[in-house]
């Protein structure tokens, strides 16, 4: 399989250290065109840039995960203003909600920094990479708020909530979870998206699919993304990789 667009990667991850490089430079080989690196906070978000500037098929987004929400300071926002400045940073995220963890990060900061965020993505005229996690009231508030362009990435929700993104104008990521033997709900949802707004990612190193759940995850496992997502579409999988590619380079403004 070729043509395939990892529209959402953390490269940046410690699990990473032992071969970053040399898995980095593979990539293209062994049948992925492009990938997206978003930041999780400045930290990372400067690594993405960097990545983004040493692989040309790498592109950076730069912000600031609900987990980290409790760190920002009041600069924070400037910050990730002048690192958006980047020629390849193409959307701002990971940004969003996170009810999982309340640890640091309590939910009015997390709703003021995705806020503040979403506000953000608009001044620059950037799409934006949305986390939501047991979330989905609030965040479905902010979004119909603030009107973004961009992705619900990892997509958890309901085939119901599918279709109120959509309506937004949204694009929707789906993971390795699709491979799960408890993915019904998910598949049902990837079911109600359209092949236009569907986005393949890994979410590396994390959501390994089947058959390699359990491992570090990595861009060149979306092939059995794609083979899950093209049963459920009823498509072949290359022409499901073809349309995601396209997908992703629509919502990121890229040409390859």
């Amino acid at each position: 399989m070729e043509n395939l667009f990892d529209s959402h990667a953390h490269y940046d991850d410690r699990q990473f250290d032992p071969d970053r490089g040399e898995l980095m430079a593979s990539l293209p080989s062994r049948g992925v065109r492009a990938v997206m690196n978003p930041g999780c906070n400045l930290s990372s978000s400067l690594e993405a840039i960097a990545y983004a500037k040493k692989y040309p098929y790498f592109y950076a987004a730069v912000g600031l995960h609900p987990q980290d929400a409790g760190a920002a300071v009041e600069e924070t926002i400037d910050t990730l203003r002048t690192l958006a400045r980047h020629p390849k940073v193409m959307a701002i995220g990971e940004i969003g909600l996170d009810y999982h963890y309340d640890d640091g990060s309590p939910r009015p900061v997390q709703q003021k920094i995705f806020a503040d965020q979403l506000a953000l993505a608009r001044e620059l005229d950037l799409p934006v990479i949305v986390h939501d996690r047991e979330a989905h009231g609030d965040t479905l508030d902010l979004l119909r708020k603030y009107r973004p362009r961009g992705i619900v990435h990892c997509y958890s929700g309901s085939p119901e909530m599918a279709e109120e993104l959509l309506k937004l104008g949204l694009y929707i990521g789906f993971t390795g979870v699709v491979t799960f033997k408890n993915a019904s709900k998910t598949l049902r949802a990837a079911k109600a998206v359209p092949l236009d707004r569907l986005l393949i990612e890994t979410d590396a190193p994390y959501m390994a699919p089947e058959p390699c759940r359990g491992r570090r995850c990595d861009s060149t496992l979306l092939k059995y993304t794609v083979r899950a997502l093209a049963q459920v579409k009823e498509v072949d999988p290359q022409r499901l990789a073809d349309i995601t590619c396209e997908n992703a380079c629509r919502v990121y403004g890229i040409t390859l």
